[in-house]
């Protein structure tokens, strides 16, 4: 899945592209892609477009007077092309979602893999218009983010301290890999308690979750659209990467799997050298 850093680069990928130039069509190829039907995606046919913007793992591209805003989902992803095909896309069981063509020929694809269905378009006057991005929490690169609204952010919370990151209602913008990342760089147990946090490892907490998502904005930082995915991998140190030896202690770096996802730890670096039993039947590590 995107998360911060990627939609990061997108935007700025987007920005960098897209600006000034007219939108000649938009062609949706799954009707099941488009959330909102008025406006309709043929009203931003013939306008300029704008700069785009990020809203946690939203993209909101300003096209004329509207927005059309994105959430890539769980396997979505945006493919830029400097040639489209001239036809329109014919709608089908293919990975193609929605197409963007531009008056110069170039233009950008919408595409989700497999089937669960899940990427998002939406056609507002206001960004704000979309459920989504409406009941987001803080954006931890916005100024102001600091470590005493972080700690705030956890008082009274009584659910681990993984559920808590990925919750986009509390923090926006970060998802299963990059909480796993953020909770090995501050050797934090995933099943911890946001509550039972001491001050010391909340400001742990805070300093890696601004280190973490910083070095890969950075990583991600003018890398064409169509690599972010793999420079996201190669960044990882523990996500995704079960089986392999922890970079920092040299431990195996374990899973735990649940019934749509898993999340990947080092015993040595965040639980004390114990292996994390299925969450559906451990207790939760204090």
């Amino acid at each position: 899945m995107p998360e911060l850093p990627e939609v990061e680069a997108l935007k700025d990928f987007l920005n960098e592209h897209l600006t000034g130039r007219v939108v000649t069509h938009v062609w949706p190829a799954a009707i099941s892609v488009l959330k909102t039907y008025d406006p309709p995606p043929s009203a931003l046919e013939g306008q300029p477009a704008g700069r785009t913007a990020r809203f946690g793992k939203f993209l909101a591209l300003s096209v004329g007077d509207l927005h059309l805003v994105t959430h890539l989902a769980r396997a979505g992803w945006l493919r830029w092309q400097d040639s489209l095909p001239a036809a329109p896309p014919k709608p089908g069981k293919g990975p193609l979602a929605l197409r963007v063509a531009l008056d110069d020929g170039a233009g950008f694809d919408l595409t989700e893999a497999g089937t669960q269905k899940r990427l998002a378009v939406y056609v507002v006057h206001d960004p704000a218009e979309v459920p989504g991005i409406a009941r987001l929490g803080p954006d931890p690169l916005a100024e102001g983010f600091d470590e005493a609204a972080f700690a705030a952010l956890l008082e009274g919370e009584r659910r681990q301290i993984k559920g808590v990151l990925r919750d986009q209602s509390v923090i926006a913008g970060i998802g299963n890999a990059y909480s796993d990342e953020i909770l090995h760089a501050a050797r934090t147990s995933p099943f911890k308690l946001a509550a039972a946090l001491t001050p010391e490892e909340k400001s742990r907490l805070y300093a890696a979750l601004e280190t973490t998502l910083a070095e890969a904005v950075e990583r991600s930082r003018g890398v064409a659209a169509g690599r972010l995915k793999a420079e996201k991998k190669s960044g990882l140190r523990v996500h995704g990467r079960t089986g392999e030896p922890c970079p920092v202690c040299g431990d195996t770096v374990r899973e735990v799997s649940f019934a749509d996802s898993s999340l990947q730890y080092c015993p040595t670096c965040q639980t004390g050298g114990r292996p994390l039993a299925d969450r559906r039947l451990s207790r939760l590590l204090k």
